[in-house]
C-alpha cells in the first residue's frame, strides 16, 4: 500500500509540472534596444522614470493636453511615429488620449502592476512604457481611449 502511495505522488508531481507552470515568459527583443546607461544618457529623468521604469506622469501636467495642432506624436525615446493628431481627443483624464495608434506601431501587452490586469501599451520599436487602454473611448469611432503620457511623446508639426 505504502509503495503504491508513494507511486501516485509520484505521478501527480510529474503531471503538475506542465510547461504552462513552469515556463517563463520570453523577453520580447526590440529593433532599438539600449542599456540603462544609455537610456538614461538618452532621456530625462522624468521621461525615464515613465518610458524605462512604467511610471506615470501627473494628471493634467502634459501641454500636449490642449494641443490642437496637425502633427504626429512620436516616441520620445526612438521617434518612432505612434499617433496621428486627429485621432487625439480630450478624454477629461488628464492625460493625452487618442482613439488609436499608427498601425503596427503601438504593442498592447499586459500589466497586473496595481493587482489587476490592465492593457499596458508600449512603443513596438523600442519597448518603451507609454501608457495603457481603457474601453471608455469614444462610442462614435473605436470606443477605445489610448490614455499616454505626455513625456513619453514628441509632436511634429504637419509641414504646411
Amino acid at each position: 500500500m505504502k509503495n503504491i502511495f508513494s507511486l501516485l505522488t509520484v505521478f501527480f508531481l510529474i503531471s503538475c509540472s506542465s510547461k504552462a507552470q513552469t515556463a517563463s515568459k520570453e523577453k520580447k527583443t526590440y529593433k532599438v534596444e539600449k542599456t540603462n546607461a544609455e537610456w538614461r544618457n538618452l532621456l530625462t529623468a522624468e521621461q525615464y522614470n515613465v518610458l524605462r521604469e512604467a511610471g506615470t506622469e501627473r494628471a493634467f501636467s502634459s501641454s500636449f493636453n490642449k494641443n490642437k495642432e496637425k502633427g504626429t506624436y512620436v516616441c520620445a525615446a526612438c521617434k518612432t511615429p505612434l499617433y496621428k493628431s486627429e485621432y487625439k481627443y480630450d478624454s477629461g483624464s488628464g492625460w493625452p488620449s487618442f482613439d488609436r495608434p499608427i498601425k503596427g506601431n503601438v504593442e498592447l501587452d499586459v500589466d497586473y502592476k496595481i493587482g489587476y490586469s490592465r492593457t499596458e501599451l508600449k512603443c513596438n520599436t523600442c519597448g518603451s512604457h507609454l501608457g495603457h487602454s481603457f474601453e471608455d473611448g469614444p462610442k462614435n469611432t473605436t470606443g477605445i481611449r489610448h490614455c499616454i503620457n505626455g513625456v513619453a511623446l514628441e509632436f511634429i508639426p504637419e509641414k504646411k
